[in-house]
């Protein structure tokens, strides 16, 4: 594939001759990056957004998710049911995800900032892999959304499989579990966010984890004292290739469900605040909300780049 072209770019579809003598095919679709869950400028999660992606082929897109190299890239579709506001693909660099939390965050801001979809009585919903998914939009200063997660239940509890990954650790009050909704994570709690943030984890043993359990890593979580958030958080999604991730809303989703399900009379039983990615120099702030069972996990969106995006393949 080349980008090549004796050609000027603009909306809609041109072609140009490559160095390969094929005929080059390139499309002008709208891209924004973003930072998704900023605690403060430059920090949260980045995400690339392709909005005009309605004749993306499958292989297009993974190939564009490869070459941009960040934790996902999406493409905002027509939806195919009614109920939709639009649909959703997600992509890592190595392969296409049901779901996960700051891209949905980021998508559904991108969709209301281009116009693409407008909220029904506040609410988004997302068509995606992972099914219907609801995001709430709360305008304010900064603009908060809020979506969903998919419902999650503890698989088991207990992990012989984190012995040797956990060694030496102090653990808090719940014991490690192997939480599942819409992705699969170990969780394991530490006993102060001190000990989180010092810990110096084994990357590979972590990956061999993921690959053995069919899940995406390990996350682990602290209480917070006497701060402006309630847990510290960090995940490391090995399972897709990721060493650590600087703000999950999929991994606090199941942290969340497992807080409920676990503690469902203590004082995050109704939400919280979290503080993730600052070990990484990405310093992020993420809202959970649990109602009536439901997590609701989301945050604010800063919108870094804006522009068309020329992408090009020979026919």
């Amino acid at each position: 594939m080349s980008t090549a072209a004796a050609c000027v770019a603009h909306a809609g579809i041109i072609t140009g001759h490559s160095p390969h003598h094929g005929i080059l095919m390139i499309r002008s679709s709208r891209f924004l990056q973003l930072d998704v869950f900023p605690a403060r400028p430059g920090g949260g999660n980045p995400l690339g957004v392709v909005l005009d992606a309605g004749d993306w082929s499958d292989a297009r897109m993974q190939r564009f998710a490869t070459w941009a190299d960040l934790v996902e890239t999406t493409y905002v579709l027509p939806p195919t049911v009614p109920e939709a506001s639009y649909r959703l693909r997600i992509f890592t660099p190595q392969r296409e995800i049901p779901f996960a939390g700051h891209p949905t965050i980021g998508s559904a801001h991108a969709v209301l900032e281009s116009g693409i979809a407008t909220p029904r009585n506040g609410v988004l919903m997302q068509e995606c892999a992972a099914g219907l998914l609801p995001i709430r939009v709360e305008n304010g200063t900064p603009r908060q959304l809020c979506v969903r997660a998919p419902a999650a239940h503890v698989v088991r509890e207990g992990g012989a499989e984190l012995a040797s990954i956990l060694r030496g650790v102090s653990q808090g009050a719940l014991p490690p579990a192997f939480v599942e909704g819409g992705r699969r994570w170990w969780v394991a709690e530490f006993a102060s966010e001190d000990a989180l943030r010092g810990w110096h984890p084994d990357h590979a043993a972590i990956a061999a984890l993921a690959h053995a359990t069919d899940s995406l890593g390990l996350c682990i979580f602290a209480r917070c004292r006497q701060r402006d958030y309630d847990l510290a958080v960090r995940a490391f999604p090995a399972g897709v290739g990721i060493v650590e991730d600087p703000a999950s809303g999929a991994a606090n989703g199941l942290i969340a469900a497992l807080i409920a399900e676990r503690e469902p009379g203590g004082v995050l039983a109704r939400g919280y605040r979290v503080s993730q990615g600052r070990e990484i120099g990405r310093d992020a702030a993420l809202l959970v909300r649990i109602e009536d069972g439901d997590v609701w996990v989301g945050g604010a969106t800063d919108t870094v780049v804006a522009g068309e995006l020329r992408w090009g393949e020979l026919d």
